[in-house]
């Protein structure tokens, strides 16, 4: 963005020197929020490497058995690896490689619209690299409001990115170092051609090697942890919390699933999650942050909805940063103003959601907030 007055100088990128500052705070963090709080805690004994159940009150973990009263299963996702023709011929990418290379490439398709394929094609292109993002739903993040998700591909397709919806994949092939992507919109077919390919198509729980029949601990066909807004499993001494229990798989979220399900399986309470006002967000630039009921939810339960909606271009504080893309739009209740839902799409959304966690969470009501 320009401002009058201010000229800026040229920059240059390294991209070696940008991955290499994400391993220094992911180790970092790793270090700060993991291994020392471990180290703090006496009681708590660590162990390293892959577990799984062998009998109702032991996991063994290498060859170690671990004896307990009740256990708490988190152990994340894994990238779901699409079943595409040609794909197991074709050196692909996941999150965990995207963020791994040594050299930028020159051009990449992107398989996925949703959060980690929006972020990671918008972080790309904006260090020069040409993409091209393929969804198969109609719109991008299509679980957003209409409204948001058009907004940001509108954004997203005025920085370069090229954006396919409604894409039926064919198959997939590699020539000369090149991946090719066959696919059709409406019936007519076409080929996305990159340097690199991302996968970004969802993520899978870990879940196939815990031994979890053991337990009667039961899954979806997802593959995902079976739990109770308790974060209780089938089995009545093990709970789960996180990416293992399937969506929303949002880091927000599996901190407060995580943080129930220690205290309910430690404490025996039984503490429940309202996921109601837990809020989510997507980090792409303009960010999106969202708590509580779309308008279509609202209406799906019933409700007679009365939607607000207001461009950023109206909000002075947008207008003063020279930033004024984006829009928040709030659902409340027509007959008594409650506050349902709220849906921002900014730059900074992520810090300013927290306020309307709380009106969702306690319930205000529009008067409320204006009488603040």
């Amino acid at each position: 963005r320009e401002f009058p007055g201010i000229k800026p100088g040229g920059t240059t990128l390294e991209f070696n020197g940008i991955i290499e500052q994400k391993n220094q705070i992911v180790r970092g963090l790793r270090r700060e929020k993991y291994a020392d709080v471990l180290k703090s805690l006496p009681s708590t004994k660590l162990f390293r490497g892959n577990a799984r159940f062998v009998s109702r009150t032991r996991v063994k973990v290498d060859g170690i058995n671990v004896d307990g009263k009740r256990f708490v299963v988190a152990t994340g996702s894994s990238p779901r690896i699409p079943s595409i023709p040609g794909i197991e011929n074709v050196d692909y990418l996941t999150n965990v490689e995207a963020l791994s290379m040594k050299n930028r490439p020159a051009s990449m398709v992107v398989l996925g619209g949703r959060a980690l394929g929006l972020e990671f094609a918008q972080m790309y292109s904006h260090m020069g690299t040409r993409v091209t993002l393929l969804q198969r739903s109609d719109r991008i993040i299509p679980e957003e409001e209409p409204a948001v998700s058009d907004a940001l591909r509108q954004y997203l397709e005025e920085e370069g990115i090229k954006i396919k919806t409604g894409v039926r994949i064919k198959r997939i092939y590699q020539k000369q170092g090149e991946k090719v992507v066959v696919a059709t919109v409406s019936g007519r077919e076409f080929e996305a051609r990159g340097e690199e390919l991302l996968l970004a198509t969802g993520r899978a729980p870990n879940t196939d090697r815990l031994g979890l029949k053991v337990v009667k601990a039961s899954v979806r066909k997802d593959g995902a942890v079976k739990v109770d807004r308790e974060m209780h499993t089938t089995a009545p001494h093990v709970w789960a919390a996180g990416d293992v229990i399937g969506e929303p798989m949002l880091e927000t979220i599996a901190a407060k699933e995580g943080a129930t399900a220690a205290e309910n399986a430690l404490l025996g309470t039984h503490k429940k999650i309202d996921f109601l006002p837990v809020p989510r967000a997507i980090f792409t630039s303009p960010q999106i942050a969202t708590v509580g009921l779309t308008e279509r939810e609202a209406h799906e339960h019933g409700i007679e909805c009365a939607c607000r909606t207001i461009p950023m271009s109206k909000v002075p504080k947008a207008i003063v940063v020279r930033d004024t893309r984006g829009l928040i739009k709030m659902v409340d209740e027509g007959s008594t103003g409650r506050i349902l839902g709220v849906h921002i799409l900014a730059e900074n959304a992520a810090d300013l959601i927290h306020e309307a966690v709380l009106a969702v969470k306690y319930k205000l009501t529009i008067d409320d907030i204006i009488d603040t």
